[in-house]
């Protein structure tokens, strides 16, 4: 049908099951192209094995996926063609140079030299990595071998780029740099993006966000409005019995999420006077703050809402 052209992602009830293991349950996504969209859970959730699907990876146990207008289970090598992908675990070899790492997925790639030669200088340069095209992977910084990472996963201009876990284990400045690197990609060369993170600042920048658990997807929205409907503000409270002071609050408050000795509340009205709150509370509690929510917020009260139990 003509409408899965207008997608970038399109699914139907794809589901994968292992055994009596619901891995991804009926997901139904509509991506449309350029988008930079983003699916959170926590480990286990399905973000990886819905990635493995939509790429050939691993096969759908029902349900179906188009990737730009292609059914991916008709059309596998299509498909492929179509994307790129970057994984938390590096695919290329340290002891090889960042020239020969990135020329041996060229020729996977079907790229002539003289198409290679002119797509790999154009991403070095983009990357600030030209002087260390003759070094091997192993003598560059955590932060250069992952722009390398995404530069193989892009030397084909892919219309759509996964990114799983693409910064983890990297300090800030190089998080920072790396997605300053992949901003500017989807701006010169329009790819979509389908990003799986664990540092949910950097998933503020998506144009929606999903929240997927136990393989079951959750609809979420654009990140701004998300934060925005959740709460005025985010009241965090320390103290030594929580019971109490969970009872003190109920009232006016509602439920709040519970971590060990900390509450977490969600204060809708912006008048709430804060300090005569903490008048009111008194010795029940060792420490109150009050901050404006973040998506990680969302996160939370989406994925361990409060009857969902303590936050682990």
């Amino acid at each position: 049908m003509a409408y899965k052209n207008q997608y970038a992602i399109l699914t139907k009830g794809l589901t994968k099951q292992y055994g009596q293991a619901l891995a991804v349950n009926g997901l139904d996504l509509s991506i449309e192209p350029g988008r930079f969209y983003g699916l959170l859970g926590p480990n286990g959730a399905g973000k990886s094995t819905t990635i493995h699907m939509l790429t050939t990876m691993t096969s759908a146990s029902s349900g179906e996926a188009w990737i730009s207008g292609r059914e991916v289970k008709r059309y596998p090598v299509q498909t492929r063609a179509a994307v790129g992908l970057v994984f938390q675990d590096s695919a290329l070899d340290r002891m090889m140079t960042v020239d020969e790492n990135l020329q041996f997925a060229a020729a996977l790639y079907n790229l002539n030299k003289q198409q290679a030669e002119q797509r790999i200088s154009e991403l070095l340069s983009v990357f600030g990595l030209e002087k260390k095209r003759h070094q091997k992977l192993l003598a560059l910084s955590g932060g250069q071998r992952r722009a390398v990472d995404i530069a193989r996963g892009v030397l084909h201009k892919p219309q759509v780029l996964f990114l799983d876990e693409p910064t983890i284990g990297l300090d800030l400045p190089n998080r920072r740099a790396i997605w300053r690197f992949i901003e500017q990609l989807r701006k010169d060369e329009g790819m979509t993006v389908f990003l799986t993170t664990h540092y949910l600042e950097e998933a503020e920048a998506c144009d929606h966000v999903d929240f997927i658990q136990k393989g079951q997807l959750q609809k979420g929205g654009a990140p701004k409005k998300l934060i925005k409907n959740l709460a005025a503000y985010m009241l965090e409270i320390d103290c030594a019995d929580t019971e109490i002071v969970s009872q003190q609050m109920r009232p006016q408050f509602g439920e709040p999420l519970w971590e060990d000795q900390h509450l977490t509340y969600r204060i809708q009205d912006k008048e709430t006077d804060f300090y005569q709150l903490q008048k009111t509370l008194g010795n029940a509690i060792n420490a109150m703050q009050w901050r404006k929510p973040n998506l990680n917020d969302v996160y939370l009260w989406t994925v361990c809402p409060p009857d969902y139990g303590v936050v682990t």
